[in-house]
């Protein structure tokens, strides 16, 4: 679901599945915009996010173009680490980029442990 305002109007496209992808991959899709979540695009450098995994919460901050700072893990990010959002995914290889969804897992670039994928995402809140 893409959501625009045009002329003061909220403007609400949602997505239609895809001749040549699998119903697999469309329902997937569909899932997501149920689910819901956040595209990266639609939100100002500086907003910070709280995303609740199966495993821990997290702490983002969004740079811009791709950027976030991001802490909550022991291990990869105990105190804020600069990396880089890919997306969410279902946990395989397709990928729904710059998006933070539930029911998915977060995929990020870290500067020293590389890509990293969280366990399911439960909760996104907007702080």
């Amino acid at each position: 679901m893409d959501q625009r305002t045009t002329g003061g109007q909220l403007e609400v496209t949602l997505f239609r599945p895809h001749p040549n992808l699998p119903d697999s991959v469309n329902s997937k899709i569909i899932q997501s915009e149920i689910e819901g979540g956040v595209y990266l695009r639609d939100l100002a450098p500086g907003c910070v996010l709280s995303i609740t995994t199966k495993n821990r919460v997290y702490r983002m901050e969004i740079l811009g173009n791709g950027a976030a700072l991001i802490s909550g893990h022991p291990e990869w990010c105990p105190e804020p680490a600069e990396v880089h959002i890919q997306g969410s995914t279902w946990g395989g290889t397709m990928l729904k980029t710059n998006f933070v969804g539930r029911g998915m897992h977060l995929e990020f670039d870290h500067p020293v442990h590389r890509r990293i994928l969280t366990s399911r995402i439960l909760e996104i809140r907007v702080d």
